[in-house]
């Protein structure tokens, strides 16, 4: 049996199979059953809905598309290819998975050109696409004018069943159908077959009731071969602008392989190539008598004049965006600072400056309070918390809140979502025109932390702020206090973690994490007051940046050692400082908020905030102590913690566990 190749939708299709075939068989690895299942699907979305530019993959008025289930990257680097984004050539097609090609195992944004999204761990992807709607739905609301929809456009997604058995996905589509974001819909790759078999093994519910009690629209296509039924169902879910809309494609995994499509409890092909005789069987089902990596000249001109049609919307859209500068200049100004990541000139006027004899505060507290004040200038900044705003400060006063019923509020109440939040706080920065943060307890930054690595991998500038940074959270005990998240999130690559002293230093940490266009920041903030340190005001701004930086000198101008500390136990050090210069003895305090940003220093800086010559240092930290071994050498000591916190007032706790005066002074004097 042969499937009939007729019309050039026949075609163009079996060029976006037998093209992922052929790439996933020349690399010796790869995940052919999706593409091969799916390809009608993605076909029929972006030949005849998908609004894109290929000459200019980042148009800020583009429909966004992220294939949540990244493993089936080949269906959509032949897209890509077959549009004509230029990082899909054919040269890149044939290198498929190999060392410095353009296209990589999984789809990565900005290393490939018309990718939207990172994704690979499944259900982020979706929980991603929800962020972009929701970006779509405020920049809409707060920039159109009259005639002119400068931001309209669809968010689509293809998932699969490992994306929706995915915790986040529950997260993400209830965000989604309660914001009413009726310009997002997924296509569920719906194949009745997961990694280990049968889907029956593990999955049973019905999917259309759980996306419908989260007031999505949900659709069946019950032949993933049927392009018009497929293109029916499309149509129908951009004519309900009041919900989300989930369309369950019914497909066959590796469909066309005699001997490996999903059937019978097999897996089929999902994650291993066809091999060279399956494969060539699989195209005489199709039909394709050609070479491997052969693609129909009348195909290549079905694609070329698809292609054109999305040049000309975005030259379309470029006109009227013209027409829009002159009748909105200052909107549009806004709106084109806002896409390029330009801030208003006097964004940080407002950021307060704490003096020592200021009430200290909690730098949570000082941390909104920065946050108000910057939130007041920069208009794109938007975000919220995990149902915890009183708790994280992360409100910002006199503006509105996102809403279905007003998306130009900045103000978005995410809910015990922790995971969805951040990851849809990704989505928002992928979009582009906002710069989101979000908010929780610090020890609730395991629930998403698969978020923040993708935000490091994609390199998108979200601001994590994590309150209740340690032990001092007292009496709520050991099930809310951190111990190993510091170490935790530092050894991801790409976090830049900055733990301020006080004050003056949260509103550093906010002015370098505004600042800031690449990779996330994570703001780890106390529950209890601090002290307003001596010369923080005049330091911390340059001391921030830098990573460390000296916060109180050795009385005598030759330290004996130096204090290392960040946090709250800056001020222990300085006051074990006092004690110990009573005592004769002269030691340096060194601030060091951020190791990431202190790594990036000269040598020079370095030395002279380190001196190789002071050996004698002890690190100051109520956390996990890994990694502290660098900044103390051999001849340190690192006092922290290595087990879990207890449930008490929180004094009692920090004198409990050793973070006091006169520990921090004798441990010091023991290394002497």
């Amino acid at each position: 049996m042969t499937a009939n190749v007729k019309t050039i939708d026949d075609l163009a299709v079996a060029s976006i199979r037998t093209l992922a075939i052929d790439a996933i068989e020349k690399a010796k690895s790869g995940h052919p059953g999706m593409p091969m299942g799916a390809a009608p699907m993605a076909y029929e979305l972006w030949a005849r809905f998908m609004k894109h530019s290929p000459a200019n993959p980042e148009w800020i008025n583009r429909d966004r598309f992220v294939l949540s289930a990244g493993h089936g990257s080949m269906l959509l680097y032949s897209l890509l290819h077959l549009f004509g984004y230029e990082d899909c050539s054919m040269e890149e097609i044939q290198n498929f998975r190999q060392w410095g090609s353009k296209t990589p195992g999984h789809p990565e944004y900005g290393h490939t050109r018309g990718v939207d999204a990172t994704t690979g761990p499944l259900g982020q992807g979706l929980a991603m696409a929800v962020g972009m709607a929701m970006a779509e739905a405020h920049l809409a609301n707060v920039y159109n004018r009259d005639s002119f929809n400068v931001i309209d456009h669809y968010t689509y997604a293809i998932c699969g069943d490992g994306c929706l058995m995915e915790g986040i996905s529950s997260e993400a589509a209830s965000l989604a159908g309660h914001y009413k974001l009726g310009k997002l819909i997924v296509l569920y790759d719906s194949n009745d077959i997961s990694l280990d078999g049968e889907l029956s093994l593990s999955m049973s519910e019905n999917v259309h009731t759980r996306f419908a009690g989260y007031g999505w629209q949900t659709l069946r296509v019950e032949d993933g071969n049927d392009l018009e039924a497929i293109r029916k169902a499309i149509a129908e879910a951009k004519a309900d602008t009041e919900r989300p809309t989930l369309i369950e494609v019914k497909t066959i995994i590796g469909y066309g392989s005699p001997n490996k499509q999903g059937k019978g409890g097999s897996a089929g092909p999902h994650g291993s190539p066809l091999g060279p005789e399956e494969a060539l069987l699989t195209k005489e089902f199709y039909g394709w008598p050609h070479p491997e990596f052969y693609v129909p000249e009348e195909v290549r001109a079905h694609f070329a004049a698809l292609r054109e049609e999305g040049v000309k919307a975005e030259q379309a859209w470029q006109a009227m965006f013209a027409e829009y500068r002159k009748a909105y200049p200052d909107l549009a100004q806004q709106l084109e600072d806002a896409i390029a990541g330009k801030l208003p000139e006097g964004w940080d006027a407002d950021l307060p400056w704490y003096s020592p004899e200021d009430k200290g505060l909690a730098t949570r507290a000082s941390s909104g309070a920065a946050l108000n004040a910057i939130a007041k200038r920069v208009p794109n900044l938007i975000g919220g918390s995990a149902d915890l705003e009183s708790s994280t400060q992360t409100h910002m006063k006199g503006i509105g809140v996102y809403s279905a019923n007003d998306y130009a509020g900045r103000n978005v109440y995410f809910g015990v979502r922790e995971f969805g939040m951040a990851a849809a706080a990704n989505g928002m920065a992928l979009h582009g025109g906002l710069k989101p943060y979000v908010g929780t307890f610090f020890v609730f930054s395991d629930y998403l932390r698969p978020a923040v690595r993708l935000s490091a991998l994609m390199k998108v500038p979200v601001i994590y702020v994590f309150t209740h940074d340690s032990i001092a959270v007292g009496e709520d005990g050991p099930t809310h206090e951190p111990i190993e998240q510091l170490p935790a999130l530092r050894v991801i690559p790409g976090v830049t973690v900055i733990r301020p002293a006080d004050g003056n230093e949260t509103s550093a940490a906010w002015k370098y994490a505004v600042e800031n266009t690449e990779g996330p920041v994570a703001l780890v903030l106390t529950r209890q007051a601090l002290p307003n340190l001596p010369g923080t005001k005049e330091q911390a701004v340059e001391g921030v940046r830098r990573g460390a930086y000296v916060v109180s000198e050795a009385k005598n101008g030759n330290p004996q050692g130096i204090l290392i500390a960040t946090g709250s136990e800056v001020a222990l050090a300085v006051k074990a400082q006092e004690k110990l210069a009573a005592e004769g003895v002269h030691v340096r305090v060194v601030s060091m908020p951020s190791w990431e940003l202190f790594e990036k220093q000269s040598a020079e800086y370095k030395e002279s905030v380190l001196p190789k010559a002071v050996t004698k240092r002890l690190a100051v930290e109520m956390a996990y102590p890994l990694g502290w071994e660098k900044y103390v050498g051999s001849e340190g000591a690192v006092l922290g913690i290595s087990t879990f916190g207890a449930s008490a007032p929180g004094d009692r706790v920090i004198r409990e566990y050793g973070f006091t005066v006169e520990n921090v002074t004798a441990k010091f004097k023991a290394l002497l």
